[in-house]
């Protein structure tokens, strides 16, 4: 396959696991007010990696690797599974999918401060416009979510989405870095494994499959294209995309998916967007755009030393 070919197919797996992540705010939204955030990701987890093994059994893909690589596969389970959904279900208990969808935007942000901390990068105006107009989106979104501004609560659902990006940040560095020398198949198969054994013990913890028969037909349907779509196609087509294209060019798909949300969340759950979100997300938008366009050199460099 050309350099060029390769690089749209990349960017069709991006866009299609960005799209799949959009939705699936809404998606776990639909479900918490039945489950706990803990019995949702062992179902999720569960269905995404039975879903990964049939693709592996039907492709014919080995499931043995070097034990070396075990670690790495730990480190990448914990926390861009286990850690990241988490945290996200837990932030979707108090705050409005929508609004989930614009913070999550805020991620790129992250690999500018990776850069500045790993590679001692300099801040300027330009990065420190763009940061400010970031994070002044970021504050029209927590207030504009209810009109009136953000309890105790919703506050600290969104302090959770914030480290989320964080941690998203942080995962997609390490994906790259690690260069485990798998099919990213067979990675986001043991991904899904991790996630779905460390989430077991709080379903043990807390007798969630007592709630399981609470869920309508229509909640299930959304844990099963939480599983399947998800947990499974979509975190194995960011790896294939991570494959061709470098972190940083593939972190700008993130851009799509508060669009995504936005759509899913007015269609499906029929919430309410004020005008005042929409605009702090286009904000956002606009600054990691400043911050991040002139990052991405910088960013490639942290990912790639010590090739």
């Amino acid at each position: 396959m050309s350099k060029n070919k390769a690089t749209i197919a990349a960017s069709f797996y991006a866009s299609m696991s960005i799209s799949f992540w959009g939705i699936s705010f809404v998606s776990t939204k639909a479900v918490v007010d039945t489950i706990d955030p803990y019995t949702l990701l062992v179902l999720r987890f569960a269905i995404g990696a039975l879903f990964l093994f049939m693709v592996l059994v039907l492709k014919r893909y080995p499931l043995f690797f070097p034990l070396r690589y075990l670690p790495h596969l730990i480190v990448l389970g914990v926390l861009g599974v286990f850690v990241h959904q988490v945290i996200q279900a837990t932030a979707l208990i108090t705050i409005d999918a929508s609004a989930a969808g614009w913070m999550i935007s805020f991620s790129p942000v992250f690999t500018v401060i990776l850069s500045m901390i790993f590679l001692h990068e300099k801040m300027t105006f330009i990065r420190t416009a763009g940061m400010l107009l970031a994070i002044a989106g970021v504050l029209m979104v927590t207030n504009g979510g209810s009109g009136k501004g953000p309890d105790f609560v919703m506050s600290m659902g969104y302090l959770l989405m914030i480290l989320s990006t964080l941690n998203w940040a942080v995962y997609s560095v390490l994906l790259k870095k690690l260069r485990i020398p798998l099919p990213s198949l067979v990675v986001t198969f043991y991904m899904s494994l991790v996630g779905c054994l460390l989430t077991m013990p709080f379903l043990l913890r807390s007798r969630g499959w007592e709630h399981m028969t609470l869920l309508s037909q229509g909640e299930w349907a959304h844990i099963l294209f939480l599983g399947v779509f998800v947990s499974g196609v979509g975190y194995w087509y960011w790896g294939k995309a991570l494959e061709v294209m470098d972190a940083s060019k593939v972190s700008m798909f993130l851009y799509l998916e508060p669009l995504v949300t936005l759509i899913a969340a007015v269609l499906l759950l029929h919430e309410k967007i004020l005008f005042v979100s929409i605009l702090g997300g286009g904000i956002i938008i606009l600054g990691v755009t400043m911050v991040n366009g002139q990052a991405i050199s910088a960013f490639n460099h942290l990912i790639w030393r010590r090739k």
